[in-house]
């Protein structure tokens, strides 16, 4: 069975600059995917080019087969996109945010209605739907925010800092939801992230970008095992392969200035 993701050679210039060297990676149907690096290293801009935001300057990039440059809006069909940056309306409520992705989505009454109940109880946010999402948590504003990129049910599911801002707690509320929805529905999810223990926890397999190119790619245990160190985390290996060390919730203004924040530096 083929990947779902197939990355070849892929490379991003913007003038002089080298913003993506060289990348291949794949990622097989069902696994959860981690891309890791330091703030510049090419990962935000490797994901812009997989949803069709941003064209390669040179390289191949196929989802379910299908190269992502000449089949652009078929590919739109097969994946959900959770930004960084905050994308759900605080003047709304949970159940109107939903609504309106599903109209955009151009979903008939009757689908939408079973796409945004399925959708609320998989995110466990039913009790809430009637609420202002200014008034959510950050936990919830981005278990929301996952429900909006899955209502029409995408084959792979691209996260950008899924947990940026966010307390433990509320870490770990997201990520029961992707699991859940993983084993619901087989779900492919790639995601990049800052904390080096959820790429261990919840990935089958990591890959490490440093300056636009792919330094190390494996199993977290088979990432750990190569450095060589008793006990060594992801951490130890993240400062092996680059040199260097990532720097790593609160109420809906909190959220929106650290996402805000934190994008400044991609």
């Amino acid at each position: 069975m083929s990947p779902i993701v197939e990355v070849q050679d892929l490379v991003k210039r913007f003038d002089s600059f080298t913003a993506v060297d060289h990348i291949s990676f794949s990622i097989e149907a069902g696994e959860a995917f981690a891309l890791l690096g330091p703030n510049g290293a090419g990962k935000t801009t490797t994901l812009r080019m997989l949803i069709t935001l941003l064209p390669p300057t040179s390289g191949t990039m196929r989802i379910a087969g299908l190269d992502v440059t000449r089949h652009a809006i078929i590919v739109r069909r097969l994946i959900g996109y959770v930004p960084q940056s905050l994308s759900a309306d605080g003047a709304l409520t949970g159940y109107e945010n939903l609504l309106v992705t599903a109209k955009l989505l151009r979903m008939g009454r009757a689908e939408r209605a079973r796409a945004i109940a399925d959708v609320l109880a998989l995110v466990r946010l039913e009790e809430a739907a009637d609420r202002l999402v200014s008034t959510y948590s950050g936990g919830m504003i981005r278990r929301l925010e996952i429900g909006q990129a899955i209502l029409h049910r995408p084959r792979l599911l691209i996260l950008d800092e899924p947990t940026v801002g966010l307390d433990p707690t509320a870490r770990r509320s997201v990520w029961e939801a992707l699991l859940a929805l993983q084993r619901e529905s087989g779900i492919t999810l790639l995601v990049t992230t800052h904390y080096m223990e959820e790429a261990d926890e919840y990935c089958q397999r990591v890959a490490i970008m440093d300056r636009g190119r792919i330094v190390a790619i494996g199993t977290p245990a088979e990432l750990k095992a190569r450095v060589g160190i008793p006990g060594a985390t992801l951490d130890d290996v993240f400062t092996a392969v680059t040199g260097s060390t990532l720097e790593s919730g609160g109420s809906y203004r909190d959220v929106r200035q650290l996402r805000r924040r934190a994008q400044r530096y991609h």
